[in-house]
């Protein structure tokens, strides 16, 4: 570590690793410091006797082409902007839903196809599902004509006011809507409706009501245009090559270092202190730590409080990794899947099960003659107590819901029990530790009523520090930390007076 930089980063999540990659890239000197012992977050993988598994984000937009996916394609824009080679696998199914009453659908790449399995089980309702899907593809649509930038930045603003007002109008109107709200305008079938619920939850871990439109819009229109990805070698790639991008540049990334506390004078940041005692100084600091673990951890003595941000803070999960035999998966089965038994338990712990198949895209993730699942399902930390690392109330704990979620996916993969050649399970406790995050949680969470606008935006009440990653706006996923990352850069960029190029 060198000894002046312009910018601290604390933590190497995709959020930090793109604000970083992007100021580096811009003539700034960083420095990326990051707990762990390799980058990526939750986005990351790990590896375990020949298999390569993904810590936690398997599904990935923002890989598709120009042409097709419009400015939300970030990550193809980002790796093309750093000059860095990114390799991905084209998925055609987004999710694989098996739901009660024997309601199975896929949500195809090619939307008809889509829309067409969505009509054969509702007849009554195809109009309704042609114009609410229309509708998510109409606000997909101005989003992905906008560049990426900070709403922070006053002349990125009036910027795309003055070159899209009418889209900008549009994109208003659309804010002040949830995707519950907007469903029932043209839909009336509960079960329909339900199902409605669980695409929110798929990825907003919140029901229909409680989930932006304007999110809604981007994450279920954008898998028919930009499409789904899987980066080769497995999640971890994603951070691996954005640490390469830094250090391109001559930006420095350090690894098993923890920071201890955020240094400031009054209300004005300084720098950082790590746990062996060295205070390193910057200009700005950037952080990728969750509101609670920024404001309660890292500033101790802020009195600034988080809760004020008035989101509810959102789960961990509970993960099984299996590597199993070929011979379990069956020819021509899709990567990913939700199970849900009854629509009155979908919420809580185990009522939605998620799993994936990444090998099925990607062959060099196992050994030869294998395939790997992942399989996850909400968790709260507070449910788990573990006194010592082999306590056997724990390890009974996760064994138990280890089989509960084996056996539920067995409905799938009838005799998969019987294939299974190594497991692995994770609980909450598992994430807190590894990812340094409270109560290993994912961040904040909407609530019924509230709007997208109010997430909260990089800057923070302190001067020179920002805030990166899930707590702020846009939230949760991987393409909306990134994007998180380019609005950040953007203003940090803008306070010393530099120039944000848009991708």
């Amino acid at each position: 570590m060198s000894v002046n930089y312009d910018v601290i980063i604390i933590g190497a999540g995709i959020g930090g690793l793109t604000t970083a990659a992007l100021l580096q890239e811009s003539g700034l000197k960083t420095l990326t410091i990051e707990q762990h012992s390799k980058p990526g977050g939750s986005c990351s993988n790990f590896k375990k006797k020949g298999y390569t598994f993904d810590a936690g984000a398997s599904l990935f937009y923002g890989f598709g082409d120009k042409e097709h996916g419009g400015t939300l394609n970030l990550h193809s824009r980002l790796f093309d902007r750093l000059g860095i080679s990114f390799k991905t696998i084209h998925d055609p199914i987004q999710i694989n839903y098996h739901l009660p009453n024997n309601f199975n659908v896929c949500t195809h790449y090619d939307q008809k196809k889509f829309l067409d399995e969505l009509i054969k089980r509702f007849p009554d309702e195809a109009t309704g599902i042609r114009q609410f899907y229309s509708e998510l593809d109409e606000v997909y649509s101005v989003i992905g004509s906008f560049p990426a930038g900070s709403l922070e930045n006053l002349s990125h603003l009036l910027w795309i006011g003055q070159r899209y007002p009418s889209k900008v109008f549009k994109l208003i109107v659309q804010t002040f809507k949830n995707m519950g709200e907007t469903a029932r305008k043209y839909i009336k079938n509960e079960e329909l409706l339900k199902f409605i619920d669980i695409e929110a939850y798929a990825w907003a871990v919140r029901d229909a009501e409680s989930t932006p439109f304007v999110n809604a819009g981007i994450c279920l229109a954008d898998r028919h245009h930009g499409g789904i990805h899987y980066p080769i070698g497995g999640s971890g790639t994603i951070g691996e090559k954005l640490v390469e991008g830094i250090r391109k540049f001559g930006g420095d990334v350090v690894f098993g270092v923890s920071v201890e506390k955020i240094l400031s004078e009054g209300k004005t940041v300084t720098g950082v202190k790590l746990q062996n005692g060295k205070e390193i100084f910057a200009k700005s600091v950037v952080s990728n730590a969750t509101v609670w673990d920024t404001f309660q951890r890292l500033l101790p003595n802020s009195n600034f409080d988080s809760q004020a941000y008035s989101f509810d803070r959102a789960p961990s999960w509970f993960q099984l990794y299996l590597g199993v035999e070929s011979d379990a998966i069956p020819e021509g089965f899709n990567v990913h899947h939700i199970i849900v038994d009854d629509w009155n338990t979908y919420k809580t712990e185990g009522g939605t099960v998620y799993f994936s198949c990444p090998s099925v895209l990607d062959r060099t993730i196992v050994p030869e003659g294998k395939h790997m699942l992942h399989l996850f399902t909400t968790s709260n930390a507070s449910d788990w107590k573990k006194p010592n690392p082999k306590d056997p109330k724990y390890l009974a704990q996760k064994e138990a819901l280890a089989n509960k979620l084996i056996k539920k996916i067995e409905r799938i993969l009838p005799g998969v029990s019987e294939k299974i050649d190594f497991k692995l399970s994770a609980s909450p406790l598992t994430h807190e530790r590894y990812l340094n995050r409270v109560q290993g949680t994912y961040g904040p969470l909407f609530r019924k009523g509230q709007y997208v606008l109010e997430k909260p935006q990089n800057r923070t009440p302190y001067k020179n520090l920002f805030h990166v990653g899930d707590s702020c706006f846009p939230g949760q996923g991987v393409i909306a930390v990134t994007y998180s990352g380019i609005s950040c850069a953007d203003i940090v960029l803008k306070i010393f007076n530099k120039r944000f190029r848009y991708l």
